[in-house]
């Protein structure tokens, strides 16, 4: 192989060396664990794994958290709905998973309050409805909520029309406040990934297998890779953990033929439009109407004022068909979330929210694990368990699904355990509980840069130091500076012109439209960090405008 290393004597940057010496790396050593997918779960299994002292490579077909984790709802949360299911036992994981993230990520990760109306029918307030949401919600302090130290509250109705002053004030009887937390996921994804390399992992994204390499006794020992620059070689590894989400049965079947299915994708959407539609200052959960679901409300991107400039709502939770690799938010998901949203503002004080007003989606597919009697595979998928599962084949592979973003690390130490089994060594006490994670800062969380940089900020500051442009908006009407985007390219493996646009900055999901009019200012920002030449750039741009179309054609179809 040529580790898609050029002849050329002229200079590269730092940043295409880093990437092309991951390649060689790969091609080159014996791994210990080839990681499959580089989602949360992924990067998830690759940290633990490293950290326990395994030499570990990381790829994914697409970018870090490309797919499902960077789609997300953004909440690091328990889930109040799953106790009400009845599985205490998972809202229980998913707390003391919280806690954890908000000490070993204090920069990414932070605690949002969430307020839930009580709401009136025909004048009355349904005692039996609020006297199970305040058991609930007791329910959810005693399981784990009391670890932040805040316990819910009831508030006034007039108190609750000051954190959404829009709200329909006839049905408002009341209120109840409680607190969980809130996370980039894409860029939460990242620092896990970052966290695995600066312990010796090898991760390379836009790597995909093309197929798996057994011995003569049917026991994996790694895969065929094919990397974005063309190159094809074999990655030898002892052990392959699929962590793929909803693309998990089809490396499975190349792994043991036939129609696995271990995986129901559900689909999640979300809507953004301007805050001041909205005015909500936290998150405020919603009932849908006609349907047992609620959607939650959250603001975003604050100014120094106390407002907000974007509020998004979602997510739906509806069984998913088509093709995995491009979920599409469409004109019907949309309306479910508006009919919900409109339904809750009070007509007198705000306006009806139209299609016109959306701003951005997102739409992101949940791998829900299926039962062995396939007894689930009919039904509502909002029904469905959010447990994961960790299956080892005959060959070896361990294959890890389901799960939620919360509860990531929880699902990595169940994987790499059963790795260690696999592998026939002694275990390894898991030691992520109390590892910070890359760029973990408590100070000054609120600063911009520092929120989403946290210790690497200040080499974002040198930047602007340096050249006072890069302290220039990145896209209109955004909080990004354009030296974000050249510290992206230069330190945050990007590979194409979407990586910056949609996942390390995130302009698609809050206003599409004004970042795909920065698209080319950005390319040719990056571009010679990156290696791009004009022909190069013009076909970023055009990349990134069709995923711009093809979400605005899915909107109006």
């Amino acid at each position: 192989m040529n580790a898609g290393l050029s002849n050329d004597t002229a200079p590269i940057s730092p940043a295409i060396s880093t990437r092309h010496a991951s390649i060689k790396r790969l091609g080159q050593e014996h791994f210990d664990v080839l990681v499959v997918g580089g989602g949360i779960t992924g990067a998830g299994v690759a940290l633990d794994a490293a950290a326990r002292g395994l030499k570990v490579a990381l790829v994914d077909q697409a970018d870090f958290a490309a797919g499902t984790s960077s789609k997300s709802s953004k909440l690091i949360h328990g889930g109040l709905r799953y106790l009400q299911q009845g599985d205490i036992a998972l809202v229980y994981e998913a707390l003391h998973e919280r806690q954890r993230l908000l000490r070993n990520a204090p920069h990414l990760v932070r605690m949002l309050p969430f307020m839930i109306p009580v709401l009136t029918r025909d004048g009355v307030v349904s005692r039996k409805i609020a006297r199970a949401l305040g058991s609930a919600l007791w329910m959810y302090d005693l399981t784990g909520g009391w670890r932040v130290g805040k316990f819910h509250r009831r508030l006034r109705a007039k108190t609750a029309l000051t954190h959404m002053p829009t709200m329909n004030s006839d049905r408002l009887a009341a209120a109840y406040l409680y607190f969980d937390a809130e996370a980039d996921d894409a860029r939460l994804t990242l620092a896990i990934v970052q966290s695995a390399v600066a312990r010796g992992a090898v991760a390379l994204n836009y790597c995909g297998v093309s197929s798996l390499h057994k011995n003569s006794a049917g026991v994996l020992t790694g895969a065929s890779v094919r990397t974005h620059e063309g190159d094809i070689f074999d990655v030898s590894a002892r052990v392959v953990v699929n962590a793929t989400g909803v693309w998990g049965d089809a490396l499975r079947r190349m792994d043991i033929g036939g129609d696995s299915m271990t995986i129901r994708p559900a689909k999640g959407i979300h809507i953004t439009v301007p805050w001041e539609l909205v005015q909500n200052d936290i998150a405020v959960v919603i009932p849908v109407p006609g349907d047992k679901r609620s959607l939650f409300v959250v603001p975003q991107m604050p100014n120094a004022d106390s407002t907000f400039r974007f509020t998004y709502v979602g997510t739906t939770d509806t069984d998913y068909r088509g093709a995995v690799d491009d979920p599409q938010c469409t004109q019907a998901d949309i309306d479910y979330c508006l009919r919900a949203l409109n339904k809750a503002l009070d007509g007198g004080t705000s306006r009806t929210i139209t299609r016109d007003d959306v701003v951005g989606t997102w739409a992101g597919l949940r791998p829900l694990v299926v039962a062995s009697d396939g007894q689930d595979v009919k039904g509502r998928t909002a029904d469905l368990s959010r447990r994961h599962k960790v299956i080892t084949s005959d060959s070896g592979m361990v294959t890890i699904t389901g799960g939620k973003l919360t509860t990531y690390r929880k699902m990595a130490e169940h994987t790499v355990d059963a790795v260690l089994a696999s592998l026939k060594m002694s275990a390894k006490r898991c030691a992520t509980k109390r590892l910070t994670l890359h760029g973990a800062t408590s100070r000054n969380r609120h600063d911009h840069l520092v929120s989403r940089f946290g210790t690497q900020a200040p080499a974002i500051r040198e930047l602007i130091e340096a050249d006072a442009s890069l302290g220039a908006p990145l896209i209109v009407g955004l909080p990004y500076l354009r030296a974000e985007a050249v510290y992206c390219a230069r330190n945050e493996m990007v590979v194409t012109l979407e990586d910056v646009l949609s996942r390390r900055v995130r302009g698609l999901l809050y206003d599409r439209h004004a970042t795909a009019a920065a698209a080319r200012d950005v390319a040719q920002l990056i571009a010679p960090d990156l290696g791009w030449d004009e022909t190069r750039i013009d076909d970023e741009v055009k990349r990134f405008a069709d995923v711009c179309a093809r979400e605005n054609e899915a909107a109006v179809s």
